[in-house]
């Protein structure tokens, strides 16, 4: 059964940015899949998980993020977006993990099938494995027409230093890192090196795999939260990092339809000046 798009309204315009090589515009939210989409083959938890892809496009949301080592994540991204009739305006981003050089193709190919998609808008290095080989692999296929963007990730703070040498050394279109509120380290050299180097930022771990909402949910947000149009914690959260000219798009994961809409709408309205940056900081430090 397919389930047709109802084009449903969001509070505002979304926000975009361009990706620098192209000049391409992409909302400022995006879709991960880590752990939320690893459901296997139960057929209800697929089924909310297309109602999620669904809220998502239906919000004005383009990029879906996922990975060869998300399990069966991007078999149920492949799921939804049948049953969705293959959104035209989806922008699907995927990842080569593997240790083995000569396996990346082959994986590649694989993930693709999951995702019932002739070809990857974006593939990542996942986590700089292997980079110098998947990357020369990626390189080609992207002067080959066979990907649009090329790109690295890391998390948690890993290997900065050398996620910073091949920022230097490769024409990158992407990067991915852990960036929030509280995780600031990128601000210091990688954001700041990106925009130098006319490379997108895609965010993951925006919530800190949901471990900072549940920090932050025992109090009440701010009144003043209202000024940039937050109107809770989640929110709050995405508008901070959002507003950091250097990010491209933010890609928070959930499993509910509700979230994915609230998370969307953090994507319109005003965004927070460097002097509410500071405010904001103060009050999640403070807690």
């Amino acid at each position: 059964m397919m389930w047709p798009l109802t084009g449903a309204a969001q509070p505002g315009p979304v926000l975009t940015r361009t990706i620098p090589s192209t000049g391409e515009a992409l909302p400022l939210v995006g879709l991960g899949t880590w752990i939320t989409f690893n459901v296997g083959n139960d057929n209800e938890a697929r089924d909310s998980c297309a109602a999620v892809i669904r809220a998502f496009f239906e919000t004005g949301g383009r990029l879906i993020d996922s990975s060869p080592m998300y399990g069966s994540s991007q078999d149920v991204v492949g799921y939804g977006l049948q049953k969705l009739g293959h959104p035209p305006r989806l922008f699907s981003a995927d990842k080569v993990w593997t240790s083995s050089a000569s396996a990346g193709p082959s994986q590649i190919a694989e993930s693709r099938r999951h995702w019932r998609v002739p070809r990857f808008d974006l593939l990542q290095v996942h986590n700089l494995l292997a980079w110098e080989a998947h990357l020369r692999t990626l390189l080609a296929m992207k002067a080959a027409g066979e990907v649009r963007y090329v790109g690295i990730t890391t998390s948690e703070g890993r290997r900065h230093r050398e996620f910073e040498r091949v920022m230097r050394q490769h024409p990158l279109d992407f990067i991915q890192v852990t960036y929030n509120i509280l995780d600031r380290e990128v601000e210091e050299r990688i954001l700041p090196l990106a925009a130098e180097r006319g490379i997108a930022v895609i965010v993951n771990r925006p919530f800190r795999q949901g471990a900072l909402i549940d920090r932050l949910e025992r109090y009440p947000l701010p009144a003043w939260a209202a000024e940039v149009g937050a109107r809770s914690w989640a929110q709050f959260i995405l508008k901070f990092i959002l507003s950091h000219p250097a990010v491209t798009c933010a890609i928070p994961a959930t499993t509910r339809v509700d979230h994915v809409r609230e998370n969307m709408a953090a994507a319109s309205g005003r965004l927070p000046d460097a002097a509410m940056r500071s405010r904001m900081i103060a009050s999640v430090e403070g807690r």
